[in-house]
């Protein structure tokens, strides 16, 4: 239904979105979501018409927003973050004005004044003036202006801002209403918006659009198998031995756990090798309590804020790490090379500039420093 190809919005020397590319397809709730200042909103405005692009191109149900304007907006209902309403009508007259510059006319307008109205919960309030409605009745004002006309698309921009949680979980299941006959597209910054309607999700940070999937597919991608957390409480060297003699483990590190005697392991494993048995036998045999044993375990706001994470750096081609690397942690990131941070701190890599010079500060420790007591020790593998 909608088509959208590296498409690119510059203000001046700011880019705010950066070849963004992506597909909505019919019946389904899509959620946008990503920081404030992340280009949700210049994106949606782009998709809709009311802003021009630098460059790319968007399709709506084969109608180019830029060459064919009237067509692909016809297709298309819109929420803008602060709904233009005028406060001296009743939701009745400015519903039906809206209709009327939608060219809806006649016992096609009544019924779909009727329609909009029910579904929306506004029929109790439609001869009182807009401006004494809460904010929460003023949003679905906004949210029925955008269906009247019938668009196969509807399209909200962060719909909830200012509500109270009452209002909010009203217009999350009048959300859910409208994804069982259109195709609704949630622009939001709040993660719990999303992950309560949605059925895809595409996050943006930094203008790039860093992931677009399932809330399901992310969490399968980010809550690999093949790292595992462990908890043993016994002596430092032997536990250690026994790790290092199972094999399908190919990295260690550990630090003190919270109880005497205690270390937390975190376990590299090889793909598709479950160790867990073998793990467990072999404390036993050594009297090791293990006090825990899990597969690493990222939640949907954990997910979030790695995709999200200021640190991480385009390609050479400008584009962002795909999120396998972010997720798994290969993504590069600023200064996540030691090497790369020695060679700025001693100028090997500065111009002699004050911002080179204030950019190479790092807060690592000195790798002669001995490792205190919350830091990971390499055990053995390595990284890379």
């Amino acid at each position: 239904m909608i088509e959208v190809k590296d498409l690119v919005k510059q203000y001046g020397s700011h880019t705010a979105v950066r070849g963004i590319s992506f597909t909505v397809e019919p019946g389904k709730i899509y959620g946008l979501l990503g920081p404030n200042g992340a280009g949700k909103s210049t994106t949606m405005n782009i998709v809709t018409g009311c802003l021009a692009a630098t460059s790319g191109s968007v399709t709506v149900n084969g109608h180019d927003i830029f060459e064919d304007p009237k067509a692909a907006k016809r297709c298309i209902g819109y929420l803008p973050e602060n709904p233009p309403l005028y406060g001296d009508m009743t939701p009745l007259e400015y519903l039906t004005f809206v209709g009327e510059a939608k060219k809806v006319r006649g016992n096609e307008l009544y019924t779909q004044l009727r329609e909009v109205m029910e579904i929306t919960s506004l029929t109790d309030v439609s001869d009182r003036l807009i401006r004494n409605l809460s904010k929460g009745y003023r949003q679905r004002v906004g949210i029925a202006q955008a269906m009247i006309g019938s668009p196969d698309i509807i399209i909200l921009d962060e719909p909830t801002v200012g509500l109270d949680p009452k209002q909010i979980l009203e217009i999350r299941e009048l959300i859910k209403r409208l994804g069982e006959s259109k195709t609704v597209i949630l622009s939001s910054h709040i993660l719990a918006e999303i992950s309560a309607v949605c059925d895809r999700v595409m996050i943006i940070s930094h203008g790039s659009l860093v992931a677009n999937d399932t809330l399901e597919g992310l969490e399968k991608t980010a809550n690999r198998c093949d790292r595992l957390q462990l908890t043993v409480r016994g002596d430092e060297k032997g536990i250690c031995d026994v790790l290092s003699s199972i094999d399908g483990i190919l990295n260690t590190e550990y630090s003190l756990g919270s109880a005497e005697n205690e270390f937390d392991f975190e376990l590299e494993l090889e793909k598709g090798m479950d160790v867990r048995e073998n793990i467990f036998f072999a404390m036993a045999e050594k009297k090791y309590p293990v006090v825990s044993m899990q597969y690493e375990h990222m939640t949907l706001e954990d997910i979030f804020l790695a995709l999200t994470d200021d640190e991480l750096l385009p390609d050479e081609n400008g584009k962002m790490p795909s999120v396998e690397d972010i997720l798994s942690g290969k993504a590069k990131k600023k200064y996540d090379d030691a090497e790369d941070v020695l060679s700025e701190e001693d100028g090997s890599e500065s111009d002699g500039s004050a911002e080179s010079d204030e950019m190479g500060k790092t807060d690592e420790p000195d790798e002669k420093e001995e490792n205190s007591g919350d830091e990971y020790k390499p055990l053995f593998g390595g990284k890379d």
